[in-house]
């Protein structure tokens, strides 16, 4: 088996990596890059053929629905089977309608189930659960012509759901020719240092939630799950309810978990800013409204008792806000990478928070393994070699790791190192 990343060997987002075995070929992950300033076609990759008329191309894998990883899937035919996690691809489909541009929504294709092999021509596939701000993430196993070859894919250890990191530590799949882990944290962190834990930043909110005497406005991506439940878990125990958009109820619905919040919970409320509204108008989605719209609320009902209150704040909201007189005492928490609010993607949000006087905290953790664990993550491994992916800096691997070999984007290269394997440039 040999493999090519097509991008991501030394950047953070856009990752896509192809396998092929006996002629026959995968795509894993076929992400939008973070720099680029639309989706448009001409961004694919060089040498992909995704009209559908590629044989030999099987299908495309998709580790988790963030839009690095499957944004360009906008420019896939429907004909090609995509493989994806079931909750995901439901998040993904409900998420559609609410956002502009072009967001694709999957195909049909294989559903995975963690630990639970599928066979896909000469190869197998498995995924496993990971811990990640996204919800219903993988890594992912690839097994063809006797080697094997383990993508992990966005992870961490310090979420809601860090056991599945120990778990896989634990027991790791045995005789990993290939490991392409990613190494997000190696920008950001000391080699020695480690995030926040997704219970810190519950416990962080607490003490901001019961610092502030006004409406608690907190601005977050509704799809990070781990964070809905750390402001609701927060806000309960300050006695204040959560206030979603539509939205963010559609996207907890599409979970199909029904122990993560939902609208229709005591704690929780549902408010249409007037925006949304028109858009729910013009794409004809009162199907959606009228299942979330059991506590619905309107603008004077927050007005009354924003002390009791913490909205999900979208910037949608903002002129809702301002109409109805009810930021006195507001404080917002940006939980999100800080990397938006520098950027500019935010200004007219910190226009509006300096018009009214609401003064912002920031409080937020990556959605990446720590270089801690992903040191952990890599010696349970033990592959017989390990590939960056996912990372602007790959040349911090060998600090930490051993047998790091690096490849560069659009050349194949043997999966079993040392196995002959025709190098020529993709």
């Amino acid at each position: 088996m040999r493999a090519c990343i097509r991008r991501g060997s030394k950047q953070i987002g856009g990752s896509c990596i192809e396998v092929e075995q006996d002629g026959k070929r995968l795509l894993i992950d076929l992400g939008l890059p973070l720099d680029a300033p639309a989706n448009t076609v001409d961004i694919v990759p060089d040498g992909l053929v995704l009209d559908g008329t590629d044989q030999d191309l099987l299908g495309i894998l998709i580790s988790h629905p963030h839009l690095d990883h499957y944004g360009l899937l906008a420019h896939v035919d429907g004909s090609i089977p995509i493989g994806l996690g079931p909750s995901a691809r439901r998040v993904l489909a409900a998420a559609a309608p609410f956002l502009p541009g072009t967001w694709p929504v999957p195909s049909a294709g294989w559903n995975y189930e963690s630990g639970r092999p599928i066979e896909v021509g000469p190869f197998t596939v498995t995924p496993f659960l990971v811990d990640h701000s996204a919800y219903d993430a993988y890594a992912l196993l690839i097994e063809g012509g006797g080697e094997r070859l383990f993508y992990s894919g966005d992870f961490r250890g310090h979420g809601r759901k860090a056991a599945l990191l120990d778990r896989l530590v634990a027991a790791p799949p045995a005789d990993i020719d290939a490991l392409l882990v990613e190494g997000s944290s190696l920008t950001r962190l000391p080699l020695d240092a480690r995030f926040a834990t997704e219970a810190e930043i519950e416990a962080q909110l607490v003490a901001e939630f019961r610092d502030t005497k006004g409406l608690a406005l907190v601005h977050t991506s509704a799809q990070n799950i781990d964070r809905i439940v750390s402001i609701f878990r927060a806000s309960r125990r300050c006695g204040r309810r959560v206030v979603l958009d539509l939205y963010a109820a559609a996207i907890l619905a599409a979970t199909g978990n029904l122990n993560l919040p939902q609208s229709d919970w005591p704690d929780v409320a549902l408010y249409v800013p007037e925006l949304q509204r028109r858009q729910i108008k013009r794409a004809g989605m009162f199907d959606v409204l009228a299942r979330h719209s059991r506590n619905r609320i309107f603008i004077e009902d927050l007005a009354a008792l924003p002390a009791r209150s913490t909205l999900l704040f979208r910037p949608l909201h903002r002129k809702d806000l301002e109409g109805a007189a009810c930021l006195t005492g507001a404080k917002y928490i940006y939980s999100q990478w800080e990397g938006y609010w520098d950027s500019g993607s935010y200004d007219e949000v910190k226009a509006f928070l300096d018009a009214h006087g609401i003064p912002k905290v920031s409080l937020h953790t990556s959605g990446h393994a720590s270089p801690v664990d992903l040191k952990r993550f890599v010696n349970a491994m033990n592959p017989g070699n390990v590939v960056p992916i996912h990372s602007f800096r790959p040349d911090r691997y060998p600090e930490l790791f051993d047998r790091v070999e690096p490849q560069p984007d659009g050349q194949w290269w043997p999966v079993r190192s040392g196995a002959p394997a025709s190098m020529e440039n993709a």
